[in-house]
């Protein structure tokens, strides 16, 4: 032990060993600029004698088209220019004034007077003809009391066809001096001026004015009955709705009853009407059964 200065220390024992010294820190590795590189970066130059990086190629490779994607885009564009040049025809065939009409011509009219129909066509005259179709003639027509339906036909350039369906009718009834006539449904659809003008039986006026279910059982079973059975009938009356009797021509009697199986009675009733003469004189014929029909 030694002292030194006043303070006291240990030494290392001096036995041959000496402690190693202490090992110094590692400086940090400082890597050395490529001047080249270096000078390429800042300046955009590469200094002489020095070889730097290939400029980046800029040029774009222009493939050719495939022919489908050609063909689809024509097809595309010829379709494009087709629909516009169909618009265009159809506004100008919509709304052109060439097309406007000038002449109506109505067909179908036995019971309504060409004039009358004129008369309630006239708004149509000037319109443009593609524009006028059924819906637009019906509401004008719905006035007549004879007109049933209506098909229009176009007919370029400025001629409008009006086809008129009538009602029919199954029987005429007796209105003062003149004899109106009425179809299946009961309605009034005109008059005639003679009772041999109309080929129908002749309806009770009482029946009309009583009671209307009455009158439409009545319509109902002569609009049964084809034309020509309904020509050889005088007459139609009922005092119920079950209780239909008509008269032919001859005098001869028809019991209808009421207005169920109207087809199946109308058979039978045709059949009776145009089957050989029996020996004694037929009064009467009873369809009010038509399964089990009977004449006396």
């Amino acid at each position: 032990m030694r002292v030194n200065s006043g303070k006291v220390g240990v030494l290392p024992a001096e036995t041959g060993t000496r402690t190693a010294p202490a090992a110094k820190p590692a400086r940090p590795k400082v890597r050395k600029k490529n001047t080249a590189t270096s000078g390429a970066t800042g300046s955009g130059s590469v200094p002489e004698g020095k070889v730097g990086p290939a400029p980046r190629s800029t040029t774009v490779v222009a493939f050719p088209e495939p022919p489908g994607r050609k063909l689809r885009r024509r097809i595309w564009i010829g379709a494009g220019a087709a629909a516009v040049l169909v618009v265009a025809l159809i506004l100008v065939l919509v709304f052109s004034p060439v097309l406007a009409i000038k002449t109506i011509t109505v067909s179908g009219t036995d019971l309504t007077s060409e004039e009358t129909v004129d008369e309630a066509l006239a708004p149509l005259k000037e319109q443009p003809l593609p524009q006028v179709g059924d819906d637009d003639v019906r509401p004008l027509l719905e006035g007549l009391p004879a007109v049933l339906d209506v098909t229009v036909e176009a007919r370029p350039p400025s001629e409008l066809a009006v086809e008129i369906t009538e009602r029919i009718p199954v029987a005429v009834l007796e209105t003062g001096k003149t004899f109106a006539l009425i179809d299946a449904e009961g309605k009034r659809i005109g008059s005639v001026k003679e009772r041999k003008s109309a080929e129908l039986p002749l309806i009770d006026e009482s029946a009309a004015s009583k009671d209307q279910e009455i009158f439409r059982t009545i319509t109902a079973v002569l609009s049964a009955l084809p034309a020509d059975v309904l020509a050889e009938l005088e007459h139609a009356s009922a005092k119920s709705i079950d209780s239909v009797e008509l008269q032919l021509a001859n005098g001869q009697k028809v019991l209808w009853g009421n207005d169920s199986q109207l087809e199946l009675k109308a058979k039978v009733f045709e059949a009776l009407l145009n089957a050989p003469e029996p020996d004694v004189e037929v009064e009467v014929y009873d369809v009010s059964t038509p399964t089990m029909p009977v004449t006396r």
